[in-house]
C-alpha cells in the first residue's frame, strides 16, 4: 500500500501568511507540480503576486540538456520574465531582487550531492539574506529515502557547482531539511520558511508514495536511475559513458574498449560468494545517440537493482572504477573543466584520493565511513520527519 503524501506545493495555504502581499520570484522546473498536476507557477500566479521566474539547469520547462547555457527570456505561457541562474553567474542579480519581497523554491531534488539544484538554492539563500528577502522552500520527498547516507563528505578544497559544502554524496535530507542545515551551519542567516511534507516517512522511496514521478532532469527518468546516480555519476569524471544518450542513463556504463564481462567477474571476486550486495551486473551493448561515444557501439555494464536496502551504489561504483582504470590502458580521468580547477573527478568525489598511487578502495571507504558518522550527527537536528 503506497503512502499518501502531500508536498509543500500541496500545502501552500499553510504558508499564506508569508506569501500574501509579497512580490514573489519563483525558482522551479517541470517538477514544480501539486497532486492535481497544477504547476506552482500557475498556483502562485493565481493566488499571490508572482513577478518573475528563475531558471536552473535544464530550464523552467525542462527543455535544456545538461550543461547547456540558458539565456533569460519571457515565459510563453505566463508572459513573466525568466532569469537564468545557470551559467557563468548563478546569483540572483541585485536589480531583480529589488523588485521582490520573497523567493520561492520548488524543485524535486534527487538526494545526491552532485545535483546542481542544491547550489541554485544555496545562492538564492545567500543572495536573499544579503538583500533582506524571505526565502520559502516547498519541501519534497527525497526519492532515495532520507534514512541513509553514502559516499564521501566533500573536502572544501574541491568545492564546485557539483558540490559546494561538506555534505555526504547521498546526503540523507529532503530539500527543505537541507535548506535548514545550510542556513545554520553555513551561517547564511536568511529569513527561511520551509513548507513541510505531510505523510512522508523518511525510510520511503519516492515510488512507495502515491506521488507521480516527474523526471527532475532529462537523464534521471526513474527512481532506480537516481539510486544508480549516487555512484555512477563518478564516471562523468572519466572517459567512460555514463549512459547519457540511452534509455538507461546511469543504469549503464561503458566504452568501446571496456572488457565488461571480465570487469564484472573481477568485482564479484571481491565479495563473499561472488554476489555483489543488492545488485546484479550484466554485460550489455549500447550505442548512445548523443554525449560521449555518440553513434559508437559500447561494451557496457548494466545495473539491475535487486534489493535497494542492500545496494551500496557508491561503494559499487568506486570498486568498479578502480578495476577499470587498473586494467584498461585506454582509461583516462577527464581534465579540469577550467584552467586552475581540479580534475572533474575530484569535484564529483569531493577528494583527490582516487587518483593517488596505491589507491585502496577498502582503506578509502573505511576512512569515509568515519566521516559519514560525524556528518550524520551533524545533520540530525535538522531532520523534520521520522
Amino acid at each position: 500500500m503506497k503512502s499518501t503524501v502531500f508536498t509543500g506545493a500541496d500545502r501552500l495555504e499553510t504558508a499564506a501568511s508569508v506569501l500574501k502581499g509579497r512580490r514573489l520570484g519563483l525558482i522551479t522546473n517541470p517538477t514544480g507540480l501539486n497532486r492535481e498536476f497544477r504547476s506552482t507557477i500557475d498556483l502562485l500566479n493565481r493566488d499571490y503576486t508572482l513577478v518573475c521566474l528563475f531558471a536552473p539547469e535544464h530550464g523552467v520547462r525542462g527543455d535544456q540538456q545538461a550543461g547547456e547555457k540558458i539565456e533569460s527570456y519571457t515565459d510563453s505561457q505566463t508572459g513573466l520574465p525568466v532569469y537564468s541562474l545557470y551559467g557563468e553567474n548563478p546569483h540572483l542579480k541585485p536589480a531583480i531582487l529589488e523588485q521582490l519581497d520573497g523567493i520561492v523554491f520548488d524543485i524535486q531534488d534527487v538526494g545526491a550531492r552532485f545535483y546542481t539544484y542544491l547550489y541554485t538554492l544555496a545562492y538564492a539563500m545567500e543572495d536573499g539574506a544579503k538583500a533582506g528577502k524571505a526565502v520559502i522552500v516547498l519541501d519534497r520527498v527525497n526519492p532515495v529515502t532520507g534514512a541513509r547516507v553514502e559516499g564521501t563528505v566533500l573536502d572544501p578544497a574541491f568545492a564546485s557547482f557539483v558540490g559546494r559544502f561538506p555534505m555526504a554524496t547521498r546526503y540523507g535530507l529532503t530539500i527543505g531539511e537541507y535548506a535548514r542545515w545550510l542556513n545554520e551551519t553555513r551561517s547564511i542567516g536568511c529569513d527561511l520558511t520551509v513548507i513541510p511534507l505531510e505523510g512522508w516517512k523518511r525510510s520511503s522511496y519516492f515510488d512507495e508514495t502515491d506521488l507521480c514521478w516527474i523526471p527532475p532532469s532529462p537523464n534521471l527518468p526513474t527512481v532506480d536511475s537516481c539510486l544508480c546516480y549516487i555512484g555512477n555519476c563518478l564516471f562523468e569524471g572519466t572517459n567512460l559513458s555514463e549512459g547519457r544518450g540511452t534509455t538507461k542513463p546511469f543504469e549503464v556504463i561503458g566504452a568501446p574498449w571496456l572488457d565488461a564481462a571480465g570487469t564484472i567477474a573481477q568485482l564479484r571476486d571481491q565479495y563473499p560468494g561472488g554476489e555483489i550486495p543488492g545488485v546484479r551486473l550484466r554485460e550489455t551493448w549500447y550505442t548512445p545517440t548523443f554525449s560521449l561515444f555518440a553513434g559508437e557501439l559500447c561494451r557496457g555494464i548494466q545495473f539491475h537493482i535487486l534489493d535497494r536496502a542492500a545496494y551500496a551504489s557508491f561503494e559499487t561504483a568506486v570498486r568498479l572504477l578502480d578495476l577499470i582504470r587498473r586494467n584498461h590502458p585506454e582509461f583516462e580521468f577527464l581534465p579540469p573543466a577550467k584552467e586552475g580547477r581540479p580534475p572533474f573527478i575530484d569535484c564529483l568525489l569531493g577528494s583527490d584520493a582516487i587518483r593517488a598511487e596505491g589507491f585502496s578502495p577498502d582503506s578509502f571507504l573505511a576512512e569515509q565511513a568515519v566521516k559519514l558518522r560525524a556528518y550524520e550527527s551533524e545533520i540530525a537536528p535538522y531532520r523534520m520527519y521520522e
